[in-house]
């Protein structure tokens, strides 16, 4: 038997085996990741974004719970920040999950941004791949919350929640962290505490006005919410949470379910099947152009160029301009 046999017999140690492969990058990952594809896409993926303080671990640890009491198998991806002077990350979700530990049907895994943007870890769309291929139903990706380049979320997952809270200094965070126009669900969590409800109006006073606010090339700008759901036939409902005392976990639970029965009975699930390949494809080959670059291109030229760079004696478009073309030839 194979590590791929034992993955796709269910077998945890190979899934775990397989993710610190696909962690580490190279040629095993590669093989690897070649040899279950075939096998995945049956999993409905759900990412869980939002601002940091909103409660996002306390969230998806009820509603590991929620689809376990309903029979479903679940895999979790917890993205941690990584520091940017050790490279370590805290990795604390395995903390905050410990009560989930033990259960057969939940399969946790913790991973570093290791510097990446858009608070998912690169190798996380190939995690995820492994845990469809081990036969979890439902795979919940929870970002680091850090703050616009949050959108990536909705690049990997069918489905998208961004999670809001009272209290946070703005009534919308979203709005600042332009996340608002990637949600098919909003959810309201600590609805127990002061303030909730002005948050839940005044989510509707922007989902009602058409008006959601989308990052274009680093720039934030207005978009008509009304085009997006003339377009897609949804409307991201606004659901009150009370994660640490299981409320409104349920229904936030069959939002997900019926988001996911509309996606596949209007073909939106294969267009964002497509949106997936795309972006998986494009960071393959971003990876493949820049271990190129680093193996034909010495590091005193390369200093050469960032200190022309940072001197102003180049601009940083022509020092690229030069070093493509021995990327390009290189064979």
């Amino acid at each position: 038997m194979t590590l791929t046999d034992d993955l796709l017999a269910g077998d945890r140690r190979a899934l775990a085996r397989t993710i610190t492969l696909v962690e580490n990058d190279g040629a095993d990952a590669h093989a690897a990741l070649a040899g279950i594809y075939r096998h995945t896409g049956q999993a409905h993926i759900l990412g869980i974004t939002g601002s940091p303080g909103t409660g996002k671990s306390t969230l998806v640890n009820a509603l590991a719970k929620a689809y376990r009491r309903r029979g479903f198998t679940v895999g979790i991806v917890a993205v941690d920040p990584t520091s940017p002077f050790t490279g370590g990350a805290l990795l604390g979700d395995r903390v905050r999950m410990r009560d989930l530990s033990g259960d057969p049907g939940i399969f946790i895994r913790s991973m570093a941004t290791r510097g990446s943007l858009g608070g998912l870890a690169l190798a996380t769309a190939d995690v995820i791949l492994a845990l469809d291929a081990a036969g979890f139903q439902r795979v919940i990706v929870e970002t680091v919350g850090v703050g616009q380049a949050e959108v990536d979320i909705a690049s990997t997952a069918h489905s998208t929640v961004v999670v809001e809270a009272p209290g946070l200094g703005d009534e919308v965070q979203a709005i600042k962290a332009g996340v608002l126009e990637i949600a098919d669900i909003l959810v309201v969590n600590k609805a127990d505490r002061e303030g909730a409800d002005k948050t839940v109006t005044a989510l509707h006073m922007m989902l009602g006005m058409g008006m959601r606010y989308a990052s274009h090339h680093g720039r934030t700008m207005a978009v008509d919410t009304h085009d997006h759901v003339e377009q897609t036939g949804w409307t991201p409902p606004i659901i009150k949470t009370v994660a640490l005392r299981d409320t409104g976990v349920e229904e936030l639970l069959e939002a997900v379910e019926k988001h996911r029965a509309h996606l596949l009975q209007g073909g939106e699930m294969q267009r964002r099947e497509e949106d997936r390949a795309q972006a998986t494809l494009i960071h393959i080959l971003q990876a493949g152009m820049l271990r190129r670059l680093t193996s034909q291109v010495s590091s005193d030229q390369l200093h050469q160029l960032v200190a022309a760079v940072a001197n102003r004696e180049l601009d940083p478009y022509s020092a690229a301009d030069r070093l493509l073309p021995t990327v390009l030839s290189a064979q």
